[in-house]
């Protein structure tokens, strides 16, 4: 992959969904966008998963459908090296004519859970792990998930499971080394590779980053990275939650520990353990976790990943070093004492799953919660009845609609747009026919 010089950038948010929205403008007019930003509808933020307008929102005819301004988050934009022709990007997020906050822009969402942090002194640290599946280029034009062939289509296709094989990482290490080069281009702290359980399924570890924003910010330019690269090397590849329904599904681990204003670990008392802070974040993640789902899991696919022995937690559960548990405490030196939440999938919008995490978190801290017991075997045979997860799409939706503690801490009219948004897509696909339905009943009833 070559890097010459730009002549053209893409400026973009995310909408709710986590879909880059924005516009190619030329780099001659990069001085101007720092000046004045760029004009988009805020309704650009609601729209559905294939881009049409959420009428119950709120932001569309009520409001005369007005523009927010979008603001670049970087000085300079990024070159795009997989890009066919010389292109380079720019991040940015949306605020309203005015120059106030919109509220409703995800980034927006996790600017206001951190500005409570700030509040109290306190900086979160985070690091993602992304799951995604690299497939034969094919599988975008039929629709359908097909495994990829190792060594550029010359070797063997894909058929078993690939976790931790070594020889996986050989058979795609071109397309690996790209996917790094380019991380590096664009400033993306990419550290392990590991070939996943599933075939074609890999998972690139970010670095842990003391700006969340950041973090955040290099979790969407990475998903864009992967599928880009994947297309320059005859590939495709998904971050949906489960592509293969007998295969693993792609998971969005964040880990999260917390400095105060010295730099000092706040979940670090010197044992095993961890302080009464860390137990209080994690107290406040189980309370909370029911009503964030829907962050963690957006879309009617998303739930497919929740079934019990699947590495996917279907209970509101923590431990330590517990690979069953939603909530887990790595073994790991006491200065680096952290939580690893393991319920979002790799589908879910990286700013709503980070700021959902903190703001639950920052609930048991504020309230000073503490958690039940740790769980010390198999989640799924031991979690209590109550602390059952909604996993399903509706009940996901009708938890959040309950959720008086989200709407405090992200924001009221996010929330309220948020779910205008599911419920249309849910019911734009409860009006489709699966072709499941027509092979079982129409020849037979």
């Amino acid at each position: 992959m070559n890097n010459p010089a730009s002549k053209e950038f893409d400026l973009f948010i995310t909408d709710l969904n986590g879909n880059l929205r924005g516009k190619r403008l030329p780099v001659s007019s990069i001085d101007k966008v720092r000046r004045e930003g760029v004009k988009l509808p805020r309704s650009v933020v609601g729209l559905d998963l294939w881009g049409a307008d959420v009428l119950d929102s709120g932001l569309v005819f009520e409001t005369g459908d007005g523009d927010g301004v979008c603001w670049p988050v970087s000085e300079e934009p990024v070159p795009i090296p997989w890009a066919e022709s010389a292109r380079s990007q720019v991040l940015a997020m949306m605020s309203n004519a005015d120059g106030s906050p919109f509220e409703v822009d995800p980034r927006q969402v996790l600017c206001l859970v951190l500005e409570r942090f700030r509040a109290l002194g306190l900086k979160p640290v985070v690091a993602a792990e992304l799951e995604f599946y690299l497939m034969d280029g094919k599988s975008e034009t039929g629709q359908r998930p097909i495994p990829p062939a190792m060594f550029a289509g010359r070797g063997s296709r894909l058929t078993q499971s690939g976790g931790y094989a070594v020889d996986v990482l050989d058979g795609f290490s071109q397309f690996l080394a790209d996917v790094r080069r380019a991380c590096e281009i664009q400033g993306i702290p990419a550290d392990t590779i590991i070939a996943e359980m599933g075939p074609g399924q890999f998972e690139i570890n970010l670095a842990h980053v003391d700006n969340v924003l950041t973090a955040a910010d290099h979790a969407v330019l990475y998903k864009r990275l992967v599928k880009g690269v994947a297309r320059r090397h005859g590939y495709a590849a998904t971050f949906m939650a489960k592509p293969y329904v007998d295969q693993s599904g792609n998971g969005f681990h964040v880990h999260f520990s917390l400095l105060d204003e010295k730099g000092r670990n706040v979940f670090d008392d010197g044992s095993d353990k961890g302080s009464k802070f860390l137990l209080r974040a994690v107290a406040g993640l189980m309370q909370t976790m029911s009503d964030s789902m829907l962050f963690f899991a957006p879309h009617a696919n998303s739930y497919r990943r929740f079934l019990s022995q699947t590495h996917a937690p279907t209970y509101a559960s923590w431990g330590y070093d517990n690979r069953t548990v939603a909530i887990r405490i790595p073994e790991s030196p006491n200065p680096a004492r952290r939580l690893e939440h393991r319920v979002a999938g790799a589908d879910a919008n990286p700013y709503l799953v980070l700021a959902s995490v903190l703001a639950g978190a920052l609930y048991g801290m504020e309230e000073k919660l503490m958690p039940n017991q740790p769980i010390s075997g198999d989640a799924y045979a031991e979690s209590e009845e109550g602390s059952l997860l909604p996993c399903s799409w509706r009940a996901a939706t009708a938890t959040l609609e309950r959720s008086d503690v989200l709407q405090e801490y992200l924001g009221e009219q996010f929330v309220r747009v948020f779910l205008a948004v599911k419920r249309q897509e849910q019911r734009k696909l409860g009006m489709r026919i699966s072709d499941v339905e027509y092979e079982a009943y129409l020849n037979l009833l």
